[in-house]
């Protein structure tokens, strides 16, 4: 494969933490756990437009690829946590950058445009 100079990738991993983290919602929870949410409702909350299943698939997701823990107790009614492991919150640099870029890109474009915001400073 090769990378954005026509030159073959020197990262075989970056594809794969790009499937990770470019799931479809895998993004939002992970942004929204770095936020404090551990709660499956307090997830769901956080992300606007998500639907339990969707959300549900993605937290198993991110567990299966190491990214959260799930943690069960038996209070009544049972309670499950989920937290980010280390690898998980390693992310917080990688979405802290993509909020940045799309606070500098993408706020005020129009939506489904490929036009954008001229950054400023």
């Amino acid at each position: 494969m090769a990378d954005s100079t026509g030159e073959p990738s020197r990262c075989p991993g970056y594809n794969r933490a790009a499937e990770i983290i470019g799931s479809r919602w895998a993004g939002a929870v992970v942004r929204a756990m770095l936020g404090g949410a551990s709660r499956f409702s307090e997830i769901r909350a956080a992300i606007e437009g998500i639907t339990d299943r969707v959300l549900s698939k993605r937290l198993k997701d991110l567990e299966s690829q190491g990214i959260l823990t799930r943690e069960v107790f038996n209070d009544t009614p049972v309670r499950i946590e989920y937290h980010l492991t280390d690898r998980g919150r390693a992310l917080s640099r990688v979405v802290d950058a993509m909020t940045e870029w799309a606070d500098d890109w993408l706020i005020g474009a129009p939506a489904g445009t490929t036009e954008t915001r001229t950054r400023t400073g």
